[in-house]
């Protein structure tokens, strides 16, 4: 179902509090009939929430996923997790994935409150995959389907957590890494480059570096040193394992493992043609929004025998 881009969507920011910590939430919500539930998105290592899921680049239809799925009858949602954009990162840590689902329990329980929003689509990406896994496998009841794109579960077969390794000195010791337009932009070389434009490279790193020079290590030490950090058997909702073509993050057999083990019925794995890392930023995207519109649009099973 193609999306009105033609139609304004209002955006909304909110605050809510994870103990003494106060964290950034930003709605946008359905601008179509009939409301088709509510998708929660969840960012990465490197950058907060509204650069990567409300990317506006003039010229290019649809840029902003959120946007994008509002005109097609969905409310959305994403936060800022602890340490990033505009949420707090005054405590001495370095955010780690457990960190990270807790702040999703915490964002559930302020939207549930605000707007009666009882269960969540979530869509994770990267290391917002394994928050979003972690998250599901902790509070299913709060999850009616999960996206995992460019998840790693194992490790095994990854050439970027190879790479990332050799730094792990780096990374341990310090709860804060910096990140500059030439980090942004090695995001698009390292495993294809061509797969994104550069005004929309160009144009993801002005968002990014506009909120914040650094970020937390912990997703980068975790994924280095704790993997698998979620059991699939114990993740029990409707989940589909999105894949890029060309993305180093993860191995395809580890994916295929991760994904046999799955034990919802309900389940789908895409292989995304032309794609390498961060999804939305790519010349494929719209193909990226089709596959999880597809997903999350699935009517509810009325019967399992």
């Amino acid at each position: 179902m193609p999306a009105n881009n033609e139609t304004p969507v209002a955006a909304q920011e909110h605050w809510t509090n994870k103990g003494e910590v106060r964290l950034y939430l930003y709605e946008k919500a359905a601008v179509a009939a009939p409301n088709r539930g509510a998708i929660l998105f969840v960012h990465g290592s490197s950058m907060s929430s509204r650069p990567t899921f409300d990317l506006q680049v003039p010229g290019r239809p649809s840029s902003s996923v959120m946007d994008h799925f509002a005109r097609l009858g969905f409310d959305t949602w994403c936060v800022d997790m602890e340490g990033y954009g505009r949420s707090d990162r005054k405590r001495p840590i370095n955010c780690d994935l457990s960190n990270g689902a807790d702040d999703l329990a915490a964002a559930t329980e302020y939207i549930t409150k605000t707007r009666g929003i009882q269960k969540f689509m979530l869509y994770g990406i990267s290391s917002g995959a394994l928050r979003a896994a972690l998250f599901a496998q902790r509070y299913p009841e709060r999850v009616s389907r999960l996206a995992l794109d460019a998840f790693v579960w194992t490790g095994e077969g990854s050439p970027t957590l190879e790479q990332r390794r050799k730094r792990l000195p780096e990374f341990i010791g310090v709860n804060r890494r910096p990140i500059d337009r030439e980090f942004v932009r090695s995001i698009f070389a390292r495993d294809h480059a061509g797969c994104a434009e550069d005004n929309v490279i160009e144009a993801f790193a002005d968002a990014i570096l506009a909120v914040e020079d650094s970020v937390p290590t912990g997703t980068y030490v975790d994924m280095c040193t704790k993997l698998p950090v979620c059991d699939p058997e114990k993740i029990t909702v409707p989940t589909i394992v999105m894949r890029g073509e060309f993305d180093g993050i993860a191995g395809v057999d580890d994916l295929l493992e991760f994904f046999r083990r799955l034990p919802h019925p309900d389940k789908q794995f895409a292989f995304m043609a032309g794609i390498s890392h961060a999804s939305f930023q790519q010349k494929n995207y719209l193909s990226v929004y089709h596959i999880l519109h597809s997903f999350f649009a699935m009517p509810e099973l009325v019967y399992r025998g």
